[in-house]
């Protein structure tokens, strides 16, 4: 965004201490209308990202004309030459080089959104050729005065053209931030229905689009953390290095070796000499970002370390969690033996009650409560456990799973129900799926009851994490979505019972 801004000091050098305000400016508004979708301007953004490569891929031609030599640089040898003549000065180069090609695992990674053909389409046949055109454009503008390097892409743009080429510049970076706030949301919302985050707030943006999604709490806290990186950093040239790290830090090789292996099945022969090159490569640019620590490489591998650390905190605290509230419940089996038995004075009331519980080992929390302090059972009861599976999404015949668990004499029943991590629980849709047959008789949805079990956490003095890590956990509890809207539960028919755990 910042670079995109920056060139209002080509077209108007006067204007060069607004480019941060406009940019924060900018930047606001984008964050603002998340909530709204991109639904309604989706449609404009493939026509301005056409118009946006054509633009740089025609300015670039115009610099080749006048220095036709710098085709030559197409050729790889000129490059191997360098790093193999002059490996002092290459390397620190890679740092900058880099940059040249960030953006186009971008491209390949909305390959399960588009499919390969459109993606695979769209990077040979426009992004490619118009980023090849333009840097070569932009070569031969250097070439021609070496005083051009201050701002090349602008520079090459007639002067008539400028202006324009500023405002396609931030459509097009507009967009593509759009990209990576959607992202955001999504690997959000993934990571917490896997257990890596606590369960979130998520608005559907599109009747039409599930994947269309708003998290409030991710999109503040990235406005918040942007707008401190454009006014700490000020311009595009001091983030360089930050960004060059984010990209090369991630190292998805590691990640094409597991696929490759796992799934696929390579021998490890193969993968030694194939991605062993691959690998090399990656790690050369990281080496070479690591010369820039203190230039602004440091920031991402902090904001990864400090991920990192929350997630896996989140996990390990949940699985305490988890433990600690299965000792609780105590085993469904005697649970119901007890109701069986009369050994639990209750009195049965007419009408259906769901309760979500994580499996059919233990007896939910809300159930046993209701029973030891209310004394009362519901006719019909459900129990209800959502599993998410890794994959986007379910198919409906593989949705729900019923089990009697041989108390359905009793009225009470198991159901399973499976999602994707790319979709978003909705338990009365999903009950309105079961077989009449399967729950002695259709379930009145309109007339059910929806019992919620709620922990409140407190840190205790077992050795079971580190004191900050335990205080990290219960802080970041807090942020947890309401589980009845999560759910999709009636407000109106929903009791939330809680319970207190210690971690």
């Amino acid at each position: 965004m910042l670079s995109a801004v920056e060139g209002l000091k080509v077209v108007e050098p006067s204007l060069e201490d607004a480019v941060v305000p406009i940019t924060a400016v900018i930047i606001v508004l984008l964050f603002l209308v998340q909530r709204r979708g991109t639904a309604a301007v989706g449609r404009i953004f493939g026509p301005v990202m056409i118009a946006w490569f054509a633009a740089i891929g025609a300015c670039g031609v115009v610099g080749i004309t006048d220095h036709p030599d710098i085709l030559k640089a197409l050729s790889p040898t000129y490059a191997l030459d360098f790093l193999i003549g002059h490996f002092g000065t290459a390397f620190f180069a890679l740092a900058a080089i880099v940059l040249a090609v960030t953006g186009a695992e971008a491209l390949y990674a909305d390959m399960g959104h588009f499919g390969r053909r459109a993606i695979t389409r769209g990077w040979l046949f426009l992004v490619l050729p118009a980023c090849v055109l333009s840097y070569l454009g932009q070569g031969a503008l250097i070439l021609d005065d070496p005083d051009h390097i201050s701002s090349p892409f602008f520079l090459l743009v007639p002067d008539w053209g400028r202006w324009p080429m500023v405002l396609l510049a931030t459509a097009a970076t507009v967009i593509a931030y759009q990209a990576v706030i959607t992202g955001a949301y999504s690997v959000a919302s993934q990571a917490a229905k896997l257990g890596y985050l606590p369960r979130l707030r998520i608005a559907h943006t599109s009747e039409s689009t599930i994947g269309q999604i708003y998290v409030p709490w991710i999109n503040w806290l990235l406005m918040f953390s942007v707008l401190t990186l454009v006014f700490a950093f000020r311009s595009s040239a001091a983030l360089a290095y930050a960004f060059c790290m984010a990209v090369t830090g991630t190292i998805t090789t590691l990640l094409f070796f597991y696929v490759a292996r796992a799934k696929w099945g390579t021998p490890v022969w193969v993968l030694a000499i194939g991605g062993g090159v691959l690998l090399f490569v990656d790690l050369l640019f990281v080496a070479a970002n690591m010369t820039k620590l203190v230039h602004g490489a440091w920031l991402p591998l902090l904001i990864g370390l400090v991920t990192f650390t929350v997630m896996t905190t989140w996990q390990r605290g949940r699985e305490l969690v988890t433990a600690a509230r299965a000792r609780a419940e105590g085993p469904l089996p005697e649970f119901i033996d007890d109701l069986r038995s009369g050994r639990a004075s209750t009195r049965q009331i007419p009408g259906t009650a769901v309760f979500l519980n994580r499996g059919k080992e233990t007896a939910p929390l809300a159930m046993r409560a209701n029973v030891e302090h209310n004394h009362v059972r519901h006719e019909h009861v459900v129990i209800l456990a959502l599993k998410t599976e890794p994959v986007p999404r379910v198919p409906a015949d593989r949705r729900v799973v019923v089990d009697d668990l041989g108390y359905a004499d009793d009225g009470i029943i198991h159901v399973t129900a499976r999602f994707g991590y790319m979709e978003t629980p909705d338990v009365p849709g999903t009950l309105a799926l079961l077989d009449p047959s399967a729950t002695e008789g259709p379930l009145r949805l309109d007339e059910t009851s929806y019992f919620l079990s709620k922990m409140e956490l407190r840190r205790g003095t077992a050795p079971t994490m580190a004191p900050w890590r335990k205080r990290l956990f219960i802080a970041t509890s807090y942020i947890t979505a309401d589980a009845a809207e999560y759910f999709g539960l009636p407000r109106d028919r929903t009791v939330i019972m809680g319970s207190h755990i210690e971690v």
